[in-house]
């Protein structure tokens, strides 16, 4: 998740400050109910009634970064596997559809063995094996009820149902009114013990798709793509999220089922509730629905460290489409100090018209249409600060490379002023202030930093820890990273000939 994004949620954290609570820290940490279930699964309960609504958020802690080699992107089509349904759900009647869907398993391994043989593959068996998968899949599409998940919701008058998987962590989210939180309950638990991956090998289908559409076809997503493959050796921040396109056309769902039981385990969750509820009333629900659901045993997290870069990465990527340019510098994540330091930076650099980025290179040189910088391409470990820019014609990317440095050396040999450093403070405790709190900012604001960070407190002193970064901090943040040896940049260029 992008830094700006994690400000934006915090902005209704500390919104909370100014309109309910006279201080803050101490406020917040007494009204949040924390209670765990005996199977590992961590609830954080928040009573707020300005409105008879909840926002809930079921966020596990797994995401593409945890997948194994040759099995990308099995994180992202369990996301949207997960809206199938389970053996209640999505389904006119599961014992007809059970034979259907294990018949289709069958077929489908031996086409996926048989497609991979390549030029060796018998074409006639594979058209043969085709034919009789699509037969089953014609005959199940008639036992199958589409979206239940979101039409039982919507009826019922929940609005924003959705999920998201990133490289850190997959979340589930709804809001809806607080007197329908027994049937949230109930859906939720019911998927969590008894999913089905129906509609499995067309969902992959529309996966390849949709990579189509981001990466394949798309300037931006290509680029991107490949710059983080450029950036990272060893770690699998480098993997794309949606998958390396052999290994989506392929997935096993044998292994997406195994994934699904090994991480989707109340001892691997955190589930927020914020809105108008009563907490011991919400807990002893969550006991009776989620309380029998077995842990699991979570594999231990340790990967690959990235080594230290030795020198400048440089690639291309040729695209019909007008240049652009990505440069990043790895960079420590959260808790450590330069990770605050950079969250400054980060403002004083590219938050709207009045940053330093914006005014020197869109107003004033004219050389750049857009330019930006923020952290990613996850923060449960070491990342990158990217600088994005697109030049203005007839300017060139060269131009807008250099720009960018100039003003990194100003960064590392210019203090900033202490009314610019107070300027941007200001501007994002205003940020907080200027947008109205709401249920589904902090739900989802508590999950993602007690996901992340270990603890959703670590909200309440990141803003007492800005204050205290000096303009020497800067200074020093900016000589530290970036450097040459430390950067990568990623340049899409015309093709020869367009």
């Amino acid at each position: 998740m992008k830094r700006r994004k994690i400000f934006c949620l915090l902005s209704s954290v500390f919104c909370l400050l100014f309109l309910h609570a006279p201080a803050f820290p101490e406020s917040l940490d007494k009204r949040v109910i924390e209670h765990t279930l005996k199977n590992g699964m961590k609830l954080l309960l928040l009573e707020r009634h300005q409105s008879p609504t909840v926002a809930t958020t079921i966020m596990f802690k797994v995401g593409s970064v945890d997948e194994r080699t040759g099995m990308t992107g099995t994180a992202h089509l369990l996301e949207h596997m997960l809206f199938k349904g389970t053996r209640m759900l999505g389904t006119k009647d599961y014992k007809k559809e059970k034979p259907l869907l294990d018949e289709m398993d069958k077929i489908a391994s031996r086409l996926d063995v048989e497609v991979r043989k390549g030029e060796r593959a018998d074409k006639a068996k594979i058209e043969k094996l085709k034919s009789g998968l699509k037969r089953l899949q014609d005959g199940h599409k008639k036992l199958v009820i589409k979206d239940e998940f979101a039409s039982l919701y919507s009826k019922s008058g929940g609005v924003g149902y959705n999920a998201g998987t990133s490289r850190d962590m997959t979340s589930y989210i709804i809001s809806l009114p607080s007197n329908k939180m027994e049937l949230w309950a109930a859906i939720e638990s019911d998927r969590m013990k008894n999913p089905v991956l129906r509609e499995f090998y067309s969902e992959r289908d529309v996966v390849m798709e949709e990579r189509r559409m981001s990466y394949d076809n798309n300037p931006e997503g290509s680029l991107f793509e490949n710059f983080l493959a450029a950036a990272y050796l060893a770690h699998p921040y480098r993997n794309p999220t949606i998958g390396w396109k052999t290994d989506i056309k392929f997935l096993p769902k044998i292994e997406v089922e195994r994934f699904l039981k090994t991480y989707y385990a109340p001892n691997n969750c955190v589930v927020t509730v914020v809105g108008d509820i009563n907490p011991k009333e919400i807990i002893k629900m969550m006991e009776r629905y989620f309380g029998d659901i077995p842990p699991q045993s979570i594999p231990e997290r340790i990967w690959t460290e990235e080594p230290v870069q030795d020198g400048e990465r440089r690639i291309e990527v040729e695209f019909d489409a007008n240049p652009s340019i990505l440069i990043g510098y790895h960079k420590p994540t959260l808790p450590h100090h330069d990770d605050y330091v950079f969250d400054v930076i980060d403002f004083i650099l590219s938050s709207g018209r009045t940053s330093r980025l914006y005014k020197k290179m869109v107003e004033e040189k004219r050389i750049a249409v857009s330019v930006s910088a923020y952290s990613l391409p996850g923060s449960r470990y070491p990342n990158l600060f990217v600088f994005n820019g697109v030049p203005r014609a007839p300017h060139t990317v060269k131009e807008l490379e250099d720009a960018f440095y100039e003003e990194l050396e100003k960064l590392k040999n210019e203090p900033v002023s202490q009314k610019e450093l107070e300027r941007v403070i200001n501007n994002l405790e205003a940020a907080f202030i200027r947008q109205l709190g709401s249920n589904r900012g902090m739900s989802d604001t508590l999950a993602y930093y007690n996901t992340i960070a270990g603890d959703w407190r670590y909200i309440m002193t990141h803003i007492d820890e800005i204050r205290k970064i000096t303009p020497e901090d800067i200074m020093n943040t900016a000589k530290k990273y970036f450097n040459k040896d430390n950067r990568t940049v990623a340049v899409l260029v015309k093709k020869e000939g367009k």
